[in-house]
């Protein structure tokens, strides 16, 4: 999924939106939501958070934490479920991370988050959905 580059070899799927939105800005661009903008940085309820590239698994809600930063933070994911980059487009290096399924852009890796990681995974909300757990229930 990752060229010799280092850079994601995003397959043209048809899940991916066509039209350019902020959806597809973060995962097909590398874009950044304007922080506190989400409904996912304040969802409590119990459930799944998938890609909204391809709708691979990548958090539980127990993974979720509030960080204060305007932006969904978790202290883990499912195993496997990211490769990572070196990303320098700002005056310092961060690791930023994409999805193995689809090479859609998530967000940025810190080491300020809670044990027993301690890791921040920093997620754009519009790359993600949630699915509540329970039965019938339509993803968010």
């Amino acid at each position: 999924m990752f060229k010799k580059t280092g850079k994601p070899c995003l397959p043209r799927a048809r899940t991916w939106p066509r039209a350019r939105n902020r959806s597809s800005d973060v995962l097909r661009h590398e874009g950044t939501e304007r922080a506190g903008t989400s409904p996912l940085d304040r969802e409590k309820r119990p459930g799944v958070f998938v890609c909204a590239g391809c709708s691979l698994p990548l958090f539980t809600s127990a993974m979720k934490f509030d960080s204060g930063t305007g932006w969904p933070s978790f202290f883990t994911t499912i195993p496997g479920v990211f490769g990572t980059t070196t990303d320098r487009k700002l005056f310092m290096e961060r690791t930023e991370y994409h999805c193995v399924r689809c090479g859609g852009h998530h967000g940025h890796i810190f080491d300020d988050g809670p044990e027993p990681t301690g890791l921040r995974y920093c997620n754009n909300g519009v790359a993600l959905r949630f699915i509540p757990k329970g039965p019938a229930q339509k993803p968010a």
